[in-house]
């Protein structure tokens, strides 16, 4: 039976939601092999002079331990 683990990261991007959830899974997977799933947790968005100007998520990430 394998053994999984979760982490959780934040992440952000100006371009969207897509974007920032692709920058966590890249960053995590620069030292973390194995990843299965990303669970978002939360979604927010950075306003200024009321126009969104960045997008963050909570994420967590699972993967498989060797």
């Amino acid at each position: 039976m394998p053994i999984v683990k979760v982490i959780e990261v934040i992440a952000s991007s100006e371009k969207g939601i897509d974007d920032a959830i692709r920058q966590a899974v890249a960053e995590a997977s620069k030292t973390i092999r194995n990843i299965d799933s990303v669970y978002v947790k939360d979604i927010k968005a950075h306003v200024k002079d009321d126009k969104v100007i960045s997008y963050g998520c909570i994420c967590k990430i699972s993967f498989r331990v060797d």
